[in-house]
């Protein structure tokens, strides 16, 4: 086996099995959305179709035959829903009139992901924190912004700079972190079938870049509210 940083691009199967990604930004095609929803709909449960009886499924099967086109009303307007920019959370940012200027730490986001190189699921936990530079963003956009980034095919380090990315962006400040930690259903059920395992990635700007501020972050983040 060519070592992870041997490997070139072309080779589909090495990539996959090391879980690289190719690109920081989602790879998407320029003519991605010239189908309309419905269209894609059609066509995804024509190919599913043909994927289930190519593996020997009999559609006539009550509980198969509706099968393909739930699928495809799956992967169009849910899992798959943050492919398209139209559906990105906007920002609802407010000035900081009360001057809070301490850590804000949103912690435990769910994540619901897919992985791009085997489609199927990852799933986890996202932390988010950022200090204000003079604006601060409504709480439950937080968790949007992570549920927009992970409804689609990703590599989970990528998710996790896309979030920052668009945090810095609407909030004005490079003060932004990330951290998330997933279980990915392509190793722990398939595989290596390392059900224990999970992945821990983190993105660090700003302010979070100083070992002090990101061990104040971490300790957030660990940190169980007494009941």
């Amino acid at each position: 086996m060519k070592p992870v940083m041997d490997i070139e691009k072309n080779d589909a199967d090495g990539i996959g099995e090391n879980h690289l990604s190719t690109a920081g930004d989602t790879p998407l095609r320029s003519d991605a959305f010239d189908m309309s929803d419905d269209q894609k709909i059609k066509l995804i449960e024509e190919k599913f179709t043909e994927i289930m009886h190519t593996l020997g499924l009999d559609l006539t099967d009550d509980s198969l035959k509706g099968t393909p086109k739930r699928v495809a009303k799956m992967y169009v307007k849910e899992i798959f829903g943050g492919l398209d920019p139209k559906k990105a959370p906007t920002s609802s940012d407010f000035d900081n009139k009360y001057n809070y200027s301490e850590m804000l730490v949103e912690k435990d986001i769910t994540v619901y992901s897919t992985c791009e190189h085997h489609f199927l699921p990852i799933v986890g936990k996202a932390h988010v924190a950022y200090f204000s530079n003079g604006h601060v963003i409504g709480l439950s956009k937080m968790n949007r912004i992570v549920d927009y980034y992970a409804k689609r095919p990703q590599v989970q380090e990528r998710m996790t700079m896309q979030v920052v990315k668009h945090l810095q962006k609407y909030l004005g400040t490079e003060d932004v972190a990330c951290v998330i930690d997933a279980k990915h259903l392509c190793v722990n059920s398939r595989g290596i079938r390392d059900i224990q395992s999970s992945t821990v990635t983190s993105e660090f700007g700003g302010k979070f870049k100083d070992p002090a501020v990101k061990q104040e972050f971490l300790d957030y983040i660990l940190m169980k509210l007494e009941s």
